[in-house]
């Protein structure tokens, strides 16, 4: 059973059916997107920009992942299958799965998605995702910024009303004709490494920036 199961999530149509209900949910939405010139501007001047957001975020990051679909963004996505899922609903958006997580395929994972970073100038990342714990951020966003030489532009999504599914990560879904505000913070261009230990103040101050707008 579970074989076949996993053979129709790798299927294309599952992530086309789920990626329209996902899109056509959202038009119910009152959306507001605010600060997201500042960083198109700087990738259209040829900078490179890794969107940053939390797991609990992700229903609404589906949704914009088409507004950018031109720059062809790639997304770490881990190898299961809920992640064959999630990449035919990346496909579909117009984005590219990179396959591998902190557990299987990482290292690889996260050299192909530099590599891209840097070919085509945008990726999103999840940071404390595929399994959590919520709201502690990875070493994946520190890392694959540095090694893309790439900014860091935080994400968070705020919404009148929602759901908050009873999963690690309290998984939001905003509820119909709801204020959904999407709202990206000024880039963030980390120094250099100049110390072991400045990797991980990096991670503990994005870290820190990021917590209060994880509704746990």
């Amino acid at each position: 059973m579970f074989k076949e199961v996993r053979k129709l999530a790798q299927t294309k149509i599952v992530g086309v059916v789920l990626y329209w209900a996902i899109r056509l949910y959202a038009v119910t939405f009152r959306m507001k997107i605010e600060n997201e010139s500042a960083w198109l501007d700087y990738l259209e001047q040829g900078g490179k920009a890794l969107i940053c957001f939390w797991h609990q975020h992700l229903f609404i990051a589906v949704w914009l992942l088409s507004r950018y679909k031109k720059y062809q963004p790639s997304v770490m996505i881990s190898k299961s299958l809920d992640g064959d899922i999630a990449t035919r609903i990346v496909e579909t958006a117009g984005g590219f799965s990179v396959r591998g997580s902190s557990s299987r395929g990482g290292r690889a994972a996260l050299k192909e998605i530099i590599s891209r970073i840097k070919q085509y100038r945008l990726a999103g990342h999840i940071m404390d995702g595929p399994q959590g714990p919520a709201g502690i951020v990875k070493d994946g966003a520190i890392s694959m910024a540095h090694g893309a030489d790439a900014a860091i532009v935080p994400l968070c999504v705020k919404a009148d009303l929602a759901w908050y599914l009873h999963s690690w990560d309290r998984f939001m879904i905003p509820k119909p004709f709801t204020r959904v505000t999407v709202y990206f913070y000024p880039k963030i261009i980390l120094p250099s490494l100049k110390a072991e230990e400045d990797f991980e103040k990096q991670r503990k101050s994005l870290e820190k920036m990021m917590q209060p707008y994880l509704y746990l």
